[in-house]
C-alpha cells in the first residue's frame, strides 16, 4: 500500500507544475472606446517565434469602422486600413514591443470595440506547453531509471 506522504508529495508536485504552466500562453480580451479625433495604442511584448492572433470588432458608434495599424520594434509600420471586423495572424520575427494603433481621427463620434489577442510561445519550433510536457516526461523517465538502477536486486 502506498504511503500517505508519497501520495501527498506527488499531488503537491503535480499542483505546482500545473500552477507554473498557467502563464505559458497569453490571451487577452479588452473592451474600450476610441474617442473622436484620438488614437489609442495597445503595446504587446513578443518573443521571437511567437504565434500571434489579433482580432477586433467595432461594436458601436456612428461609423462602424476603425483605422488600424501595427508598429513593429524596428519602427516599421504596417497599415491595415479601415475595417469593422478584423482578423490577422502572424509569426513574430523580432523580439520586442509591438504597438497596436487604433486611429479614430476621421470619426465624429467615439467608437467602442472589442480587442482579442492570443500569443502562443514556441521553444525550438515546438509549442511551449508541449515542450514542457516532453521535458517533464523525460525527467520523470530518467528518475524512474535511476530509481530502478539503485534499487536492491533480489
Amino acid at each position: 500500500m502506498p504511503s500517505l506522504t508519497k501520495t501527498a508529495a506527488s499531488l503537491l508536485i503535480i499542483a505546482a507544475l500545473l500552477l507554473a504552466s498557467i502563464g505559458f500562453a497569453q490571451a487577452t480580451t479588452m473592451y474600450f472606446t476610441v474617442k473622436a479625433g484620438e488614437t489609442t495604442t495597445q503595446p504587446v511584448t513578443l518573443a521571437e517565434e511567437d504565434r500571434v492572433l489579433i482580432q477586433y470588432k467595432v461594436v458601436s458608434g456612428t461609423v462602424n469602422t476603425m483605422h488600424f495599424s501595427m508598429t513593429f520594434p524596428n519602427a516599421t509600420v504596417k497599415d491595415f486600413g479601415n475595417s469593422g471586423d478584423f482578423l490577422y495572424r502572424f509569426t513574430c520575427d523580432a523580439e520586442g514591443e509591438y504597438k497596436l494603433v487604433f486611429n479614430n481621427t476621421e470619426g465624429a463620434d467615439g467608437v467602442q470595440l472589442t480587442l482579442n489577442y492570443e500569443i502562443d510561445h514556441y521553444i525550438l519550433g515546438i509549442p511551449q506547453m508541449l515542450f514542457m510536457v516532453l521535458l517533464i516526461a523525460g525527467v520523470s523517465l530518467v528518475g524512474v531509471a535511476v530509481f530502478i538502477g539503485l534499487s536492491k536486486k533480489p
